[in-house]
């Protein structure tokens, strides 16, 4: 990466020396091409897709000068089309928009393409539905133009929430023919988003893989691993734990970590245990410098175990994790998962184990009773029949039939069942604190 880095650098300097010549006047600096300029950008852009972010300071300068160069060039300039593409490409690639209305009101020859310039004047001006179908058209006409992967790109975003399977394609076509380049980058990540709000699992994962293998170093990668984290964990029966690992398993260590830990807090706060263990196992795994990766692993882990059999040891894994090096929103999770563990490590009443004596027992045997009373009315009003699926995936899990009568203390069997959806009560309140690690 660092070798990546040098080469960008030393590249980026001769764009600037091209873009400002030492001791050019004014007026030679304007003679430089807008086409060749956008180049420039262009190059700089993907650089910084590619994981070197020390160049984001030049983009933001090459795209100020380009800027400032279309405002100022005679208009004849634009008779070579190679301009009047790169001020198109320039608005699509996050230019300022009000460049393109200046430069449109005053092409009296008419050497942009009108159909192209009202549209992308909508779109930039929040307007994308009102045009879509007439950006997938134009996208068409202009595929193999310099032009094509970006209209396709825009195309897409407009088609994301009305017709998904068609934003698809269009992003498809954008990563196909602009490779390796911002547009790829941000044509994949729109692409994981669709698969998961439309459930398109096998697709997202996908997807996910090609990301975390093109563009894992990216500034957007962040919102990639958000997306990645979601798909894993509401998804997590249909993806399977080995596919989730072959994803993350192909990130560098400390990115590697990171993604883990965050499926372990969220794959436990969902219930979803077992993926919980797996990512806390991982995390735990990889040797990065400091401690507080390695006790963020112990901790989640420690949450997983909760309802588990392990709870003991997990209550004492809790009393071991540091609060100053929990988010704030950490250590409330680690207090409600104390008190917890508490409440189902507590020795029970011995007054609520006392046999029942009273007439209604009728038979004397209090367990009896009670259980044939908790078959023909249970306390949540359900069938009884009907087992809650997250009952019937824990007994299949330890090979007990879910329909059998449950033999678990009462005094200690609803804390266990409710350990989960507290822990989640808790996160909901949280929404609005700081992101997890």
């Amino acid at each position: 990466m660092r070798a990546f880095r040098n080469r960008t650098l030393a590249i980026a300097g001769l764009v600037l020396a091209t873009m400002m010549p030492a001791g050019a006047s004014r007026a030679g600096e304007e003679e430089l091409a807008p086409y060749k300029m956008l180049r420039s950008m262009q190059f700089v852009q993907d650089s910084v897709v590619l994981g070197d972010h020390s160049a984001g300071e030049m983009q933001r300068y090459i795209m100020g000068t380009i800027d400032k160069r279309l405002r100022s060039v005679d208009s004849s300039i634009f008779e070579d089309p190679r301009n009047v593409d790169a001020t198109l490409i320039y608005a699509m690639s996050g230019g300022n928009p009000a460049t393109l209305d200046y430069l449109v009101a005053r092409d009296v020859q008419g050497y942009f393409d009108n159909r192209v310039t009202e549209v992308l004047r909508k779109y930039l001006a929040g307007k994308g539905q009102m045009v879509s179908k007439t950006l997938v058209d134009m996208q068409k006409e202009y595929a193999n133009k310099e032009i094509g992967p970006y209209l396709a790109l825009i195309a897409g975003n407009t088609l994301m929430s009305s017709k998904p399977e068609e934003a698809l394609k269009m992003y498809d076509w954008a990563r196909l023919t602009a490779p390796g380049t911002i547009v790829e980058e941000s044509a994949l990540r729109r692409s994981i988003t669709i698969a998961l709000d439309a459930g398109m699992t096998k697709e997202g994962l996908n997807y996910s893989n090609q990301y975390a293998r093109r563009f894992l170093h990216s500034p957007y990668a962040s919102q990639f691993a958000d997306l990645f984290v979601a798909l894993t964990v509401d998804n997590v029966h249909v993806v399977g734990l080995e596919k989730i690992k072959d994803t993350v398993d192909v990130m560098d260590p400390d990115r590697r970590q990171a993604v883990y830990l965050r499926i372990a807090r969220q794959a436990t706060i969902a219930g979803e245990l077992e993926l919980a263990r797996m990512a806390s196992e991982e995390a735990g795994k990889i040797k990065t410098p400091g401690v507080t990766k390695d006790i963020l692993a112990s901790f989640y882990g420690g949450l997983a175990d909760i309802s588990t059999d392990n709870v003991d040891k997990a209550a004492q894994g809790l009393e071991l994790v540091p609060e100053a090096l929990l988010s704030p929103k950490d250590r409330i999770l680690k207090a409600a998962a104390q008190a917890i563990t508490e409440q189902v490590l507590k020795e029970p009443d011995l007054e609520s184990l006392a046999q029942d004596t009273s007439p209604n027992t009728g038979t004397g045997n209090s367990s009896i009773d009670a259980n044939a009373a908790g078959h023909e009315q249970p306390a949540n009003g359900q069938d009884p029949q009907q087992a809650p699926s997250q009952d019937v995936a824990a007994a299949d899990a330890q090979g007990a039939d879910p329909k059998a009568p449950s033999t678990a203390d009462p005094a200690i069997d609803p804390i266990v069942t409710s350990a989960r959806s507290k822990l989640g009560e808790i996160d909901k309140m949280l929404e609005k604190d700081s992101t997890p690690p």
